[in-house]
């Protein structure tokens, strides 16, 4: 990585190093949590299922977390992350997009500026009934959602993109062996991560014609950081790579070593909430 990105005056390095090491290890402080259901509802009118973890007691900050493709708001990944997030007195807003999980909506009807669209929802709806998100984390699409989100969203300060892609086009890779057949005949039925799914051409225009996030990503003006696998077999390591190179400061990169895309290991998820804490600690307004 350019030196530029990574290099630190030794006093601020050593503070920054200090205070990440302290937040890795934790609080000696047993944590406890409450889960509560929530519904709002989302961008065209659909019922969204949500739920927030907070911890039970003083909430340091608010965070909106987007699930990653055809996922949900229970996906491992988001649960435990969200979750070990309220160790760190973080509450976290989890929700399932427009047609998957318990919200309701057609999927096939859905596209990224839907997902979108029901971000910014999910962000009015903390804002009217707790507090707006200063911390915005997505997963995978989700990544690219809380990007191109942001700006829509005047209280965050600080955005965490993981495993995300730098174009939301790249998400069609998952189905090209359909995109002929959704050209010719509207759709198609794909299998995606063991199940099936309905891809539209309206979604393939979408994510192929309407949306760069070059724009959004230089100017975002809050705090990024990308945390990515370099063996990430789904999205590629050198999407990561894309989105640092084109953000401005503040920015940093964290490498997810051997976690896989879904960040389905129990210390994965738990490693991230903890880095994502420590980071995000200087950018918060408790």
């Amino acid at each position: 990585m350019n030196n530029a990105i990574t290099q630190l005056p030794a006093a601020m390095a050593a503070r920054r190093y200090n205070a990440f090491s302290a937040a890795l290890r934790g609080s000696l402080t047993v944590h406890r949590m409450k889960s509560t259901r929530q519904d709002f509802p989302g961008a065209h009118g659909h019922v969204l299922a949500a739920r927030l973890d907070a911890p039970d007691g003083a909430i340091r900050a608010y965070a909106l977390f987007a699930h990653c493709f055809t996922c949900g708001k229970d996906v491992l990944a988001a649960r435990r992350i969200a979750q070990g997030l309220t160790e760190h007195g973080i509450a976290v807003l989890r929700f399932d997009f427009t047609g998957l999980g318990a919200s309701e909506g057609e999927f096939a009807a859905t596209n990224f500026s839907s997902n979108v669209a029901d971000l910014i929802a999910a962000a009015d709806f903390m804002r009217a009934r707790h507090a707006a998100p200063q911390l915005l984390i997505g997963h995978s699409l989700g990544g690219a959602a809380v990007l191109a989100a942001a700006g829509q969203v005047p209280e965050a300060t600080a955005v965490v993109t993981l495993a995300a892609p730098s174009s939301p086009a790249y998400v069609t890779r998952m189905f090209s062996d359909h995109l002929e057949q959704i050209a010719e005949e509207g759709e198609a039925l794909v299998q995606l991560e063991g199940r099936p799914f309905h891809i539209r051409q309206q979604f393939v225009d979408d994510v192929a014609s309407r949306h760069s996030l070059k724009e959004q990503i230089a100017g975002l003006r809050r705090a990024l950081l990308v945390m990515h696998a370099p063996n990430d077999t789904t999205v590629d390591v050198s999407n990561a790579m894309e989105i640092l190179m084109t953000a401005k400061h503040p920015k940093s990169f964290v490498s997810l070593d051997d976690a896989d895309h879904l960040l389905t290991g129990r210390d994965d998820a738990a490693y991230v909430a903890n880095v994502i804490a420590a980071w995000s600690a200087r950018y918060l307004n408790s």
